[in-house]
């Protein structure tokens, strides 16, 4: 369930019968009307999460965990609205669910997520009610979901069977100028280079240019005494640099408000010295001017750099030349807001020519495209993303390389493919170029003809060179930071994917790690061999009630083509197919199509809704494993949306990894199956029933994975009223050890059944297994023949080769072995065995082991044979059943640990003379 959720307090318990919710819902109440839900196309930057025990101590520790993380991160802005809704959220995990709770940190662009975990689902949130009031704030419990409703973006509950997640989403705030900023935590070798002692000069300036003030610091980085400069112009100490384009003297940079800059100061020596200085104008009490200078060494100016510059603008006065709006622009956002940057730009350059609209595009890295990134006066659908061709047209006019004056597109049409059907009649376009490279490009249009001319082409591509370099420092920036951003991103993915081998949790895993992070819905295509059409697997969106409308609507549409060629393809068809869905469900509902209008009221919402999850760009990204098509996965995005080239390039390097898991995953099972088909075949088909004797077996087999192992046992007639039992183990374990044991247990059953006695049955087998060779394995095997007597008991004839002894269970409670150890087999070649004569009273047991029970260790400890006979004592009057779970419930819980060796017990029973 995931939004906001207004309601009363959540209760202390679930209502008995209403099953638990595990899916997210789409807020629909009036908390979330406004949420901007930009956290679906974000990436995630870092992550920091941190688990605390169930002591109110925690509550401190978490909030002290969250304002460190969020200040390391630059987020100072929201650190205390963040603390407070984790000190709320802690304390209901810790305080009244009295679980362990879990905080999770992630950095996004927007801002941050913070989610709160605790291990008591059942403090259920109750769903979206048009009447339900939140709990008063002096209550002890439910402030945390009013806080999150009052002071975060969006906020949400997720549910699964045992845990509860509360999660909230903080937007940073817009950044006026000189808004105090914040860096993340670095490594040492990545912090600036500094002097063992940072000096930073002060100096004041008065009105008229001369020094007032001159402290320590700037004596001895100068070597000027205070009194042999106080009173002089600064203009005699600085070495102002002439910087190309710029008339901007000393003088004039002192009358600015705010200046931050290099230059050089002339020492005592007559040497100059490069220094970083950051000047603020200032008024005295009195109304007096000045101008306080800090000046530091160049090579230590990130003491006092900042990213924000100073407007242009502000050199100019009242009485100065009027200033070109681009020119008061170009110093205004920070050099790293791409986005702020791009947006002003268009604004001032539709401003300048007086448009009514004005776009900048992108160039993509092999220039072949123009991604819209900023646009004002177009409509929503040609805002962002969107993709146009460099090379619209022939001729000059058609290519965004050179500039372009446009009187009246109707005589052009599609000269300029992102004012289709925008209604602008003249438009001028003018390229960003860098060392003579396209990096984008700037457009302003107007509503009527022949607005602009050759003269406000050169006007735009002035404003266009001033700022092209900007915005591709500004590109480079945000592009490494989401390269960086990435690689976190592939890194944890790769981590998950390598995690498992189950084909539908590797489905589930490649969705969720899709959703909302790259697309806000997808759909994953398998294609089981090339014969195969593909078919569709797994679907998923952010919000799980839009789930079914989007599975049906592709249930309906053909599968993309599976094509080998690698990188994203526009698939069409779904957002075309939900439209005209979704205008004929419209048109029933008005009775436009026939047929009563409120038949179909009630279905025009999903219809709706599903048209509009799925009516922006679509794109499908194969899924190539072992040079194969195994599947498409496919990316979409809600109506007028498109996906960022550099996000289709993440989503790509994550579907190379997806399909080598999911083809890993499908092998895996493959494999599998024919295992443990193959083990399967290994075990005795089935225990038969005899008259008069009680018989069970327990097996259990060493390994994840494995049926069967070195350990074996059967149980089959012979013939004459006669059965054979045989209960053996292989030297080692796994697949090896019962290739051995399929080989014994399909030999003695042949021997026996030629009417050989038990000596002979085991001299043959053992000449067997010495024919292996190289994979012959030792083993030990107790076997004999089962004979029910006439008066109600049972005539046994066993061999005991190298195997532990079976031990006869009285009915008094006494224990005895019941045979006499002899050689194992598959050692030498010569065998001397011999049988031995049991016979077994009404109410005697019985018990055949392999050395996985006696040989069970706790340490030094070890059952042993007197441990076996000390549990099988306790065994009196108990059924063949019940005496082989007490052994083996004795051999669990005699250790820790698991077992780490196979395991069988086979008893055997004859029923007391009262049960007859």
């Amino acid at each position: 369930m995931t939004g906001a959720i207004p309601g009363e307090q959540p209760p202390e318990q679930r209502p008995t019968g209403e099953p638990m919710p595990r899916q997210r819902r789409v807020p629909a109440g009036p908390i979330a009307l406004h949420v901007d839900d930009r956290s679906g196309s974000s990436v995630i930057t870092a992550r920091a999460a941190a688990s605390f025990e169930p002591v109110g101590r925690s509550v401190a520790t978490a909030r002290s965990f969250v304002r460190d993380t969020l200040q390391g991160w630059g987020f100072a802005d929201i650190v205390d609205d963040a603390v407070v809704l984790t000190s709320e959220l802690v304390t209901n995990a810790v305080v009244h669910a009295g679980t362990e709770a879990e905080v999770l940190c992630l950095r996004t662009e927007p801002g941050v997520r913070i989610e709160v975990s605790d291990r008591y689902p059942e403090r259920e949130v109750p769903l979206q009610n048009a009447h339900a009031v939140m709990g008063s704030p002096d209550r002890e419990g439910g402030r945390g979901l009013q806080l999150c409703a009052a002071l975060a973006s969006r906020w949400g509950v997720e549910y699964t069977s045992t845990h509860k997640n509360v999660w909230f989403q903080l937007d940073l705030p817009e950044r006026a100028l000189g808004t105090r900023t914040a860096g993340p935590a670095l490594p040492t070798d990545l912090l600036p280079t500094a002097d063992g002692r940072v000096r930073v000069a002060v100096l004041q300036i008065d009105r008229k240019g001369s020094v007032s003030a001159w402290n320590e610091d700037a004596e001895e980085l100068f070597g000027y005494a205070a009194d042999e400069v106080v009173g002089k112009p600064l203009t005699d100490l600085a070495a102002w640099p002439h910087t190309p384009g710029t008339g901007t003297g000393i003088a004039e940079a002192l009358q600015l408000s705010r200046w931050e800059g290099s230059y050089g100061v002339r020492r005592a020596d007559g040497r100059v010295t490069p220094v970083y200085a950051s000047h603020l104008r200032v008024r005295d009490t009195g109304g007096e001017p000045s101008t306080v200078c800090l000046l530091v060494r160049d090579h230590e100016r990130a003491v006092l750099q900042t990213p924000s510059r100073v407007p242009a603008g502000d050199q100019g006065g009242a009485d100065g030349p009027s200033a070109d709006p681009f020119e008061v622009f170009i110093g205004s956002p920070a050099p790293d807001d791409l986005d702020g940057l791009l947006q002003r730009t268009v604004e001032r350059a539709r401003d300048m020519l007086d448009g009514d609209s004005a776009f900048l595009l992108l160039a993509t890295d092999d220039e072949t495209e123009l991604e819209v990134r900023a646009s004002t006066g177009l409509p929503s659908a040609r805002q962002r993303f969107a993709r146009v061709p460099v090379e619209a047209g022939p001729g000059r006019y058609g290519s965004a390389r050179m500039p372009a004056v446009h009187e009246d597109l109707t005589s052009v049409p599609g000269a300029v493919p992102l004012l289709a059907g925008t209604g602008m009649r003249s438009v001028v376009t003018v390229p960003l170029k860098v060392e003579g490279r396209l990096t984008g490009s700037l457009g302003v249009a107007a509503e009527g003809p022949g607005r602009y001319s050759n003269e406000e082409a050169l006007r735009l591509q002035f404003a266009a060179d001033r700022i092209a370099l900007a915005v591709e420092s500004a590109r480079l920036g945000e592009l490494e930071r989401l390269r960086r951003g990435s690689l976190s991103f592939l890194v944890e993915a790769s981590d998950l994917l390598a995690g498992t081998l189950d084909r539908d949790q590797t489905l589930a895993l490649m969705a969720q790690m899709t959703v909302p992070t790259l697309a806000t819905w997808c759909a994953v295509y398998t294609i089981a061999d090339p014969a195969s059409d593909p078919y569709l697997s797994y679907v998923l969106h952010e919000d799980e009630e839009l789930i079914d409308g989007i599975k049906s609507l592709l249930s309906k549409i053909p599968p993309p083509e599976p094509v080998l060629t690698p990188g994203a393809q526009v698939w069409p068809q779904p957002g075309e197919v939900a439209h005209q869905a979704a205008l004929r469900s419209s048109m029933r509902s008005l009775g436009l199509a026939g047929g009563p209008a409120q038949q179909l009221t009630a279905s025009i919402g999903p219809t709706l809704a599903t048209a509009s999850a799925v009516g922006g760009e679509t794109v499908v990204l194969p899924l190539v494993a072992r040079n194969r098509v195994i599947g498409m996965l496919t990316l979409g995005k809600p109506t007028d949306e498109h996906f960022r080239q550099e996000i289709l390039e993440l989503a790509e390097d994550l579907s190379r990894r997806a399909a080598l898991a999911l083809d890993n995953a499908r092998l895996y099972s493959e494999r599998t199956a024919i295992s443990q088909s193959l083990q399967r075949s290994l075990l005795p088909p089935g225990l038969p029933h005899i008259d008069g004797v009680e018989v069970d077996v327990i097996y259990r087999a060493a390994g994840e994975g494995n049926e069967v192992g070195g350990d074996f046992y059967d149980l089959f007639p012979i013939g004459d009223g006669a059965y054979g039992f045989a209960i053996g183990d292989v030297c080692g374990t796994g697949p090896n050890a019962a290739a051995v044991t399929g080989l014994a247990r399909h030999a003695l059953r042949l021997l026996a059944r030629e009417g050989l006695s038990g000596p002979a049955v085991l001299q043959r087998l053992n000449s067997a297994i010495l024919d292996e060779g190289d994979r012959s394995r030792f083993l030990t095997l107790l076997y004999g023949e089962l004979r029910p007597q006439a008066n109600g008991g049972a005539e046994m004839k066993v061999v005991c080769a190298g195997h532990p002894l079976p031990l006869r269970l009285r009915q008094d409670g006494t224990v005895e072995t019941a045979a006499e150890p002899q050689p194992l087999l598959g050692v030498i070649e010569d065998l001397e065995l011999y049988e031995e004569t049991v016979t077994l009273d009404p109410g005697d047991v019985l018990l055949c082991v392999t050395d996985g029970v006696t040989e069970r260790r706790e340490g030094t400890r070890m059952l042993g044979d007197d441990g076996l006979a000390d549990v099988l004592t306790t065994c009196t009057g108990l059924t063949a059943g019940a005496v082989a779970a007490r052994i083996l419930r004795a051999v669990e819980r005699f250790a820790s640990d698991a077992p780490s060796d196979d395991m069988a017990i086979l008893a055997m029973r004859v029923p007391g003379l009262q049960q007859d």
